[in-house]
């Protein structure tokens, strides 16, 4: 029957890993391993950080260059700038387009042309029914519209 081990008390392996690293300290000179998780044959993480500090990838020294981590990326084109492209053009362009464009219902299209072009921006949105009956919305310049 199996039982459990109390804090103190200690299994064989245990006791032969701690007389075995003070039989390499006593013998080599080293001091025993620190951390007991990684074991005797592993790095410690500061060794490890000292390591990639002092060599690189095939053991030269390093020249103090440190690579960044974080790769430049376009970013993508988001909706409020598909948006706001598509105003300023001299046609202007239909709730229908927008919605295509983005992918929102009708009336957030509005809300966003309200909220965010209009107040926010302080842009001079401009709104024309033309002679199809179709409303569209366009960014009439600050110099035109004086």
């Amino acid at each position: 029957m199996l039982r459990r081990l109390q804090p103190t008390e200690r299994t064989m392996a245990q006791t032969n890993e701690t007389s075995t690293n003070e039989a390499d300290a006593v013998a080599g000179g080293a001091a025993p391993a620190a951390n007991k998780k990684n074991g005797p044959d592993r790095k410690g993480k500061s060794e490890t950080k000292r390591a990639l500090k002092t060599t690189d990838g095939a053991g030269k020294a390093a020249e103090g260059k440190i690579k960044p981590k974080t790769k430049l990326v376009a970013t993508a084109e988001t909706k409020a700038s598909v948006v706001l492209k598509k105003l300023k053009s001299p046609k202007g362009v239909t709730i229908e387009a927008l919605k295509e464009a983005t992918g929102w219902q009708a009336h957030s299209v509005r809300g966003f042309l309200s909220a965010v072009v209009k107040k926010k921006l302080g842009l001079n949105l401009v709104n024309e029914v033309g002679k199809d009956g179709v409303r569209r919305y366009r960014i009439e310049d600050a110099a035109k519209a004086k």
